[in-house]
């Protein structure tokens, strides 16, 4: 039996799947850390400042794994696209 080969760079929907989990964990963990850090200062009634520290937290968490993930995807799909190139 032939083996069968991508001839696109794409990476698996596996591959994909874990990439998109991980970006909502950093971004949960990011909303947590953004929160609790606006929660340590903050005294009183601080729901804007706490939504707006929880916000700024998920955005950042979830962008800085996104990135790392884009760049996990593209090397793995180039790796998987010329498979006689490796030794």
């Amino acid at each position: 039996m032939a083996e069968r080969t991508n001839p696109s760079a794409l990476p698996p929907v596996r591959a994909r799947a874990v990439a998109f989990l991980a970006i909502l964990v950093g971004g949960v963990c990011g909303l947590l850390i953004g929160l609790s850090l606006v929660s340590i200062q903050c005294e009183g009634s601080c729901a804007t400042a706490e939504g707006a520290g929880a916000l700024t937290g998920a955005v950042l968490g979830a962008g800085g794994v996104a990135v790392v993930a884009v760049l996990v995807l593209r090397a793995m799909g180039e790796w998987q696209a010329r498979p006689g190139d490796r030794r």
